[in-house]
């Protein structure tokens, strides 16, 4: 036993491993060899790179138990900037002394078991030695685990808290250990980083980490010796890799190479010499960020005399921009900014005293004081503000700039603070407005960055939503909501619930509006507490009660909490029941929107909305324009990670046909995140107002005061509140709302005010006129740093990688404008004077534009640079000079202008990339190497074969068929070369354009050398120096030009503009036209009779030759060998029995089947195709026998359902032969019918206008020359304008005699039902030729529209851009769900067929040469007035255009309509219901219900006639009463019988208009809202107008779409039926002066009820129609009426008690209402 136990003790001793941590024994110094490199660069050989190495000796002792002492020795620095690995490092000997300086003295660290604690620095050492420090230490932090081999932990390092994983391998036998450790830095806790502009950058916390744009990792190995004394680190090495993908490519990256070695080299006795100085605790192991200034990724900057540097560089600034260089100017401007950042309060008030009288500097000195965002800046810039020395547009400027750059700190919130309170803000409201939507930004900014927001920050906020809510200030609620919902902190919820009704009683008188803006303030906060804004909003949306736009906006928030699958679906069964149909269509087509979304953030609310929507009813897609809606468009690609989404929210309101809320906004993701680029919304109210008839006094009518009696003898009802027409809207950027505005008749009388002095628009028109007379002269420049993005974390180095970009745009303009008008202005001046004046204007105006993007990733520090640097710009540069003449009443414009003089670049992009090296001490050694070598290109060998791409073809420039339309002809490419480097990495291409007669050449220049074909990816492509730009430069000609001139000439003379270019003609052609008269000389000056003879001579020869054409399906866009102005009549094959037609009339009558390869043609006999004109027929492209399928038109649903839509064949309105089937065979083998070739003969027959009329416009383009006849181009304009045949026709020619390019352009509507037109050019307009059609007629049984498009021959320019279109077209239609087929027709022809087949729904066929397009049940904005059947003969008569019809149509169906027939009652909401109206009781049809009262229209049915009714309507001051007596209408105004057949109109303000109309008579009063009622004694339709939608009450309706809530009654409630609905209309009378004896009365059941099974009495809660007292009831009609139920032993009773209507509902039962009374006797005082 003994034994056993000796050896378990011996194993168990032996299996325990030996203790790995580092040991440093105390009296012992360890030296170590340290080296450690940096490289920044694209993967692969060859290019150029930039990085530094330090080497040093450091040496190591132990001083306690756990204090260490290192020592650096003989640090040195190399720098690295060449093509890696062919060149070396460099030393910076000046860099090397200045890090010997700060590693003279020693310093001291905490070790134990392996583990770094606190590091001690010298007090005066840089930041960023003891960075280096933290990286030497880096190394020997190891974590041994001594009872695993492999394992994981979370580790402290210099670059924060990570998830390591260690691997040991134990060499026992030599006593030997390898210790390996990686990390994942993507993966870590509490990650060292810092961000920069990037607050407004929403990250995903739930999206997977291997799709994110950079990644980093880091391998550490460590060589360890041990023995019984402890474990000696013999070396380690450690390798970090940081990829940066800024397209998420798989295969491209820029990288980051970090490296270090520690190798031991020798072990001394002799110890570490104690430090000097007192060594200060700087902290753990984590790296440390410098609060000194952070160099911005600009080059460096030696800071010596900061008052000097800022003089001279504002100097040399604003000297650059007068000299226009734009790109030395921006790189000055950053240089300002980050002087300014280091600047002091005094050294920018002195730069101020220096410059601030002088405006050139002004502008300059400002946007780098907003752009520095320091303290002290924000500081000078609201003093200068409080001291009144900005003026009005600079602090509008200045200020937004200002709050978005400014750093947020504790020092920079104090001054925004005192900005809120300053008494020079509040003078200017925009200014308040700026300042406090900044403050609530700076807010959210700070917040961002700390676990608890201060909650004295949103106190001022706070205080302003308090007291605008105590003085009951709606503009400073709005103002404070807002500024709230920019600062985003879920702590100010509280705030927000007391301006929303269901949290608080007093919100519920506030307006619609602050209940909006106060659910848009909690959207920010939902990113922070998304649980307690869904629950708030989810609440909002479910309150009925409230105003629908209120609960829209609230669904909007309530999906930025992305809420799970329960809430969606619990809002999806709300939508079920919902009684508003705008919520319920706004929030499905939300869901529909969201449904379709592939946004990864988004995923799971997606698939929420994806089940969601298969639980609502269908009926919710196919609501009108009336409803709210939005609109989703929007992608994202999962292979670059990065995607867009715009969103367009439509909000209708009751009182507007159109949305009343737009809000549409801009989402960009990239790389899990998530940023909102930009939002915009518009919200209107009473728009109508504006545009009807002002200055009405309707409250001084009677029927004002009718209607308010009226309104106290219905139960409950009230008038609409009013409401003053408004506009506000408002902008965020990045998410944060800048400005918002509220335009309403006040803020412009006070903007005026402000502005000019007076509130009158006449003086201020006159004021601007004469200032813009006076002149406009100088030179402004606005410039401004658009943004600044830093991301920066450590190396295990110690050196921070910084990816930075900043931008400086920079606008400039200089103006020399005179204006001069004659006559001069009169005293009472009106803006219709400037009609009749004469204008001269002489103006140079020179505009430019400049962009500059600078973008770094690798060091950045104030020692030193080295990465790779990235500068791209645009430029877009300008120069208009001209001289203009403006004659308005002779309809004469002139304008003159220099021809080309010197070279102007017009636009240009400009990118390259830089291997950059730089160092403080060695500015002017600056390093810098382009990536791509010159001549030079890796080895073949480390790339596999690739084939060279083709050359491009040089084609869409140079084969151009344009001829001469110059004096010399149109000169095109002159400048053209193509260059290929070695390796295919070189690509320059100029392409030119030259204008000779016009002096001027424009030039496409196109430079790139990239390194792309080392890899195919965009950064790749991006990588090199890239240059497109356009220039115009001037050509030289045989004779100079003077000047270039544009005159456009209209109405009586533009004949005379017309230059005569015929003298270079024949002698005998100009004698003969001189006995011509005026318009057979502008024929023969335009040299039109070349052009229609020519037509007339080819159109026989063309018909002729169609004859023996055979379908021959050819390229889309090729050149046909013959041009046939009709390819579909191209087609035609031979009969049944080997014979042609012979006629037109046959060729109208036959129909060809498609022809199948291997089977034959056949053809259908005339007689056949007459038998079948009742049937429907198509030939089913499958069907190889070609036999037609013809069914009769009762059979049509079940024959379309088999048929495919685009079988069915078009059929045009104007068509002679009745006979002609509806449906035919597939449009791939045409036909000759007279429909195929009214588009040809429309060509070949063209009338020229200019033998009839005159011409309405001439225009003529010329270059002056000195001693040389002028050359250009012009333009005439010939129209012709008859009741239904419209015709306009444009001819452009040269007036450079030899030229006879022409180009041709006519349109004409050939008939009611079709309108065609051509476009034509070349050689008197016989080269090209493109015509269209637009027909109507028959698709099937469905009304339709065809679009016809025919290209007989086209240039190759138009011939590639339609092949580059026609390529997107399947891909398009698979996206949007729409159907193809390949399906071959006519080469040269295009079809686009849409048919009606309901008023919101209509088919598309869209037929191309090898593709067919279709779909079926598209959904319509706008209701089309057309129904399934509609036979032909029903369209608009030929009298009529019905193009123009169908306008009009449209807008009058977009109107409310009210009808009542018999018992048949519709609604303006479309609602039909049936209704007996009780005898002799008049109902309030419809009525004006807002605060104006303008009309009353009531009805009543007469006693001894059910069929019959009488009408009554109160207008103004005007009562009209139209009945039938002895079967005839008659018609009382004012009592006084009033003849019928003799139009009456009123003399009042606002016009009436009686007349009679076919059976009846029509009553129209646009000014009272009434467009038109007609009555006839048997039917009544009212049509109200536009602008009374949602004004309107009584048994039509409110005209607010609302069909859910139709049954309104008087008091707002909704009644159980329609019965009810229409007698709570009835209006009481007095029975002894009234016919009526019925009234409203409280009714109580009669019956014991249980209730809550207790006996109960119950009372109705809406009055029950009854007899009066003393009648009897002869006919009753069962209502569903609702009832208040309490204890029988109550002493409720119906006596005394009028107030049941606010009473609950707690049963509902049926009882019977009274609608017939007889009444024997009743007492009525004498």
């Amino acid at each position: 036993m003994k034994g056993l136990i000796l050896a378990l003790a011996l194993a168990l001793a032996g299996g325990q491993r030996q203790d790995l941590e580092p040991v440093f024994h105390t009296g012992k110094t360890y030296l170590y060899g340290y080296e450690s490199s940096i490289l920044h660069g694209l993967p692969g050989r060859g290019l150029a790179m930039a990085g530094i190495r330090l080497t040093c000796q450091l040496e190591i002792s132990r001083v306690s138990h756990s204090d260490h002492l290192l020592q650096i020795r003989s640090p040195k620095l190399k720098e690295y900037n060449g093509f890696w690995p062919t060149d070396p490092f460099t030393l910076s000997s000046k860099l090397t002394e200045t890090l010997a300086a700060c590693f003279s003295q020693a310093f001291k660290f905490e070790y134990t078991e392996g583990r770094v604690g606190s590091i001690f620095a010298p007090e005066d050492c840089p930041i960023l030695c003891t960075n280096l420090v933290r990286g030497i230490l880096n190394m020997i932090q190891i974590t041994i685990k001594k009872s695993q081999n492999v394992y994981e932990l979370q580790e402290a390092g210099i670059e924060g808290i990570c998830q390591t994983r260690y691997v040991i391998q134990d060499d026992s036998k030599n006593n030997r250990a390898t210790i390996s450790k990686s990390k994942d830095l993507t993966d870590c806790q509490e990650k060292a980083v810092k961000n920069m502009g990037m607050a407004y950058i929403r990250p995903c916390p739930t999206c997977p980490l291997k799709v994110r744009n950079i990644k980093g990792t880091v391998m550490f190995t460590y060589k360890m010796k041990y023995d019984n004394s402890g474990a000696l680190m013999m070396s380690a090495t450690s390798e970090q890799v940081y990829q940066i993908s800024p397209f998420n490519e798989p295969n491209e990256a820029a990288v980051m190479e970090a490296r270090q070695e520690l190798s031991l080299v020798d072990i001394k006795r002799t110890p570490i010499r104690a430090p000097k100085t007192q060594l200060q605790n700087q902290g753990s192991l984590r790296y440390h960020f410098s609060g000194e200034l952070l160099q911005m990724p600009i080059p460096l900057l030696r800071i010596k005399n900061t008052d000097l540097q800022l003089t001279e560089t504002l100097q040399q600034l604003v000297q650059n921009n007068e000299e226009g260089a734009t790109k030395e100017a921006s790189a000055k401007f950053l240089q300002m900014v980050q002087l300014f950042r280091i600047a002091t309060l005094d050294q920018i008030e002195s730069l101020w005293v220096q410059f601030a009288n002088e405006l050139s500097y002004r502008h300059w000195f400002l946007s780098a004081i907003c752009a520095a965002g320091t303290t002290d800046t924000f500081r000078f810039l609201k003093q200068k503000i409080h001291d009144e020395k900005l003026n009005i547009w600079e602090a509008s400027v200045t200020l937004p700039l200002a709050f978005h750059f400014v750093t947020p700190n504790k020092q920079t919130l104090e001054v925004a603070s005192s900005f809120l309170t300053c008494p020079q803000i509040h003078k200017a409201p925009m200014h308040r407005i700026i300042v406090y939507l900044g403050y609530g930004s700076m807010v959210n900014k700070y917040c961002a960055q700390t676990s608890i927001c201060p909650n004295e920050l949103l106190q001022p906020l706070h205080d302003l939503a308090t007291e605008a809510t105590s003085k009951g200030d709606v503009k400073d609620m709005a103002l404070a909501l807002k500024a709230i919902g920019n600062a985003g902190e879920p702590a100010s919820i509280k705030r927000i619930l007391k301006f929303l009704p269901p949290f608080s009683w007093a919100a519920a008188s506030l307006p619609n509006r602050i209940h909006a803006d106060a659910v848009l303030a909690l959207r920010k906060m939902a990113r922070k507490d998304p649980a307690k804004v869904r629950e708030i909003s989810l609440q909002i949306f479910m309150d009925n009660t409230l105003d629908p736009n209120v609960r829209m906006v609230a669904c909007i928030v309530l999906f930025e909490t992305k809420p799970g699958l329960p809430t969606v679906t619990a809002m999806a069964s709300s939508l079920l029941t919902e009684p508003s149909l705008q919520v319920a269509s706004f929030t499905y087509s939300h869901m529909k929107a969201l449904a379709v979304g592939r946004i990864p953030q988004l995923y799971n609310l997606s698939a929420a909305c994806n089940i969601a929507i298969k639980l609502l009813s269908p009926r919710l897609d196919r609501l009108s324009y009336r409803y709210s809606k939005v609109i989703h468009v929007g992608g994202y690609s999962s292979e670059y990670q990065a995607g867009a989404i715009w969103r367009v929210y439509l909000m209708n309101s009751p009182n507007t046909m159109f949305p009343s809320d737009i809000i549409t906004k801009v989402r960009g993701y990239y790389a899990n995140t998530a940023t909102d680029i930009i939002e915009v919304a518009f919200r209107s109210q009473s728009l109508s107002k504006l545009i009807r008839k002002q200055n009405i006094p309707f409250a001084e009518y009677d029927t004002y005061k009718t209607l308010k009696e009226l309104g106290k003898t219905l139960l409950g009802w009230k008038e609409l509140p009013p409401e003053d027409p408004l506009v506000s809207a408002y902008i965020k950027v990045l998410g944060q709302e800048i400005a918002f505005l509220d335009i309403d008749k006040d803020a412009i009388q006070q903007t005026m005010m402000s502005l000019t002095g007076t509130s009158d628009w006449q003086p201020v028109a006159k004021k601007v006129v004469e200032g813009v007379q006076r002149g406009i002269s100088g030179q402004w420049t606005l410039p401004a740093m658009v943004g600044e993005l830093r991301h920066i974390v450590p190396t295990v180095v110690g050196m921070p990688l910084e990816l930075g970009l900043c931008g400086v745009a920079l606008a400039r303009a200089v103006a020399n404008v005179d204006i001069q008008i004659s006559p001069p202005l009169s005293d009472n001046f009106r803006p219709s004077q400037l009609l009749e004046n004469n204008m001269d204007i002489h103006a140079d105006i020179k505009p430019k534009a400049y962009f500059h993007i600078i973008a770094m990733m690798g060091i950045n520090t104030q020692y030193f640079q080295s990465g790779l640097e990235f500068h791209a710009d645009f430029s877009a540069n300008s120069t208009m000079k001209f001289d203009a003449r403006i004659n308005m009443k002779e309809k004469n414009l002139k304008i003159e202008t220099p021809p080309c003089r010197e070279e102007v670049e017009l636009a240009a992009v400009r990118s390259e990339v830089y291997a950059i090296s730089r160092n403080m001490e060695e500015l002017d050694s600056e390093k810098k190497s382009q990536l791509l070598p010159k001549g030079e290109v890796p080895s073949i060998s480390d790339h596999p074969f690739q084939p060279s791409e083709r050359a491009s073809s040089p084609g869409s420039w140079k084969e151009s068929n344009i001829p001469s339309v110059i004096s010399k002809g149109y000169h095109q490419g002159s400048e053209e070369a193509l260059h290929h480097s070695v390796g295919g990495r070189l690509y320059a291409r100029i392409f030119c354009r030259k204008f000779e007669s016009l002096g001027c050449s424009a030039c496409l220049s196109l430079k790139s050398r990239n390194s792309a074909f080392l890899r195919n990816t965009y950064l790749h492509k991006l990588v090199g120096e890239l240059e497109a730009k356009v220039v115009l430069k001037p050509v030289h000609t045989d004779a100079d030009i003077d000047k270039i001139q544009l005159e456009i000439q209209a109405g009586s003379k533009a004949a005379s503009k017309i230059i005569d270019v015929a003298s270079s003609r024949p002698k005998e052609e100009d004698e003969t036209s001189l006995y011509e008269d005026i318009q057979a000389k502008l024929k023969k000056i335009l040299g039109i009779e070349n052009v229609f003879k020519v037509t007339n001579k080819t159109r026989h020869h063309k018909r002729r030759i169609r004859r023996k054409e055979k379908t021959a399906v050819i390229d889309l866009w090729a050149e046909p060998s013959a041009a046939p102005l009709s390819s579909s009549s191209s087609s035609t094959a031979s009969s049944v029995n080997g014979k042609e037609p012979g006629n037109e009339h046959k060729k109208d009558e036959i129909r060809q089947s498609r022809k199948k390869p291997g089977s034959s043609s056949r053809r259908s006999s005339s007689s056949s195709s007459s038998s079948a004109s009742n049937k429907i027929c198509s030939s089913s492209g499958e069907d190889h026998s070609g036999h037609r399928h013809c069914s009769g038109d009762s059979e049509y649903s079940n024959q379309q359902a088999d048929l495919p839509i685009y079988q069915f064949w078009f059929k045009p309105a104007d068509e002679q032969d009745p006979g002609r089937e509806v449906l035919n065979s597939s449009i791939s083998s045409s036909s000759s019918s007279a429909g195929d070739e009214g588009i040809s003969r429309a060509m070949s027959q063209p009338k020229f206008l200019g033998d009839s009329k005159p011409p309405i416009l001439a225009a003529v383009l010329r270059a002056i020359h000195r001693n040389e006849q002028p050359t250009g181009l012009q333009l005439v304009l010939y129209t012709d304008t008859q009741p239904m045949r419209s015709r306009i026709q444009m001819f452009v020619s040269s007036i450079t005699g030899p030229s006879r390019w022409k180009l041709c352009a006519d349109a004409s509507v050939v008939n009611s039902y079709k309108v065609s037109g051509s476009l034509k050019w070349g050689e008197d307009c016989q080269d090209y030729q493109v015509a269209a059609q637009i027909a109507t007629g028959q698709f099937a049984a469905y009304p339709a529209m065809q679009v016809k498009l025919e290209w007989p021959k086209v240039s190759s320019t138009v011939r590639v851009t339609a092949r580059w279109f026609y390529s997107f077209l399947p891909g398009a239609a698979y996206i949007l769900g729409y159907s193809q087929r390949e399906r071959r027709g006519p080469s040269h022809q295009a079809t686009l067929v849409m048919a009606l087949t309901s008023p919101r729904t209509c088919d598309v066929v869209l037929k191309l040469p090898e593709l067919t397009i279709y779909d079926r049940a598209i959904r319509l904005p706008l209701p089309f007035p057309s129904s399934p059947g509609t036979p032909i003969s029903t369209l608009p008569s030929p009298d009529r255009n019905i193009f123009s019809q169908v306008t009009l149509s449209i807008i009058e169906n977009l109107k409310a309509h009210c009808s009542v027939f018999q018992s048949t009652i519709t609604t303006f909401n479309g609602v039909e219901f049936n209704y007996s109206m009780p005898a002799n009781c008049y109902h309030v049809l419809v009525q004006d219900c807002s605060p104006e009262l303008k009309f009353l229209v009531m009805m009543k049915r007469p006693e001894e006639s059910t069929d019959l009714t009488a009408v009554n309507v109160r207008l103004a001051s005007h009562e009209v009463e139209m009945y039938v007596s002895n079967g005839l209408i008659q018609m009382k105004i004012n009592g006084v019988q009033t003849r019928t057949d003799v139009p009456y109109t009123s003399n009042s303000d606002a016009s009436m208009l009686i007349s009679s109309e076919k059976e009846g008579l029509s009553l129209k009063a646009p000014d009272y809202g009434i467009d038109k009622l007609y009555y006839d004694g048997h039917r009544l339709e009212i049509q109200v107008a536009f602008w009374m939608a949602g004004k309107t009450c009584g048994i039509c309706g409110k005209y607010d779409a609302e069909k859910e809530r139709e049954y309104q009654m008087p008091s707002g409630y909704l009644a159980k039926d329609a019965v009810s609905f229409g007698q709570s209309w009835i209006i009481s009378e007095d029975p002894c002066a009234g016919a009526c004896k019925l009234q409203r009365k409280f009714v109580k059941i009669e019956k014991p009820v249980a209730f809550e099974k207790k006996a109960a009495k119950c009372f109705s809660v809406e009055p029950v129609l009854h007899c009066v007292e003393g009648c009897s009831a002869t006919r009753t009609a069962p209502v569903s009426v609702g009832f208040h139920c309490v204890p029988a032993d109550s002493a409720l009773s119906l006596e005394g008690q009028t107030r049941l209507d606010q009473k609950s509902e707690d049963v509902v039962s049926t009882v019977p209402a009274h609608t017939a009374c007889s009444c024997q006797q009743h007492s009525c005082p004498a």
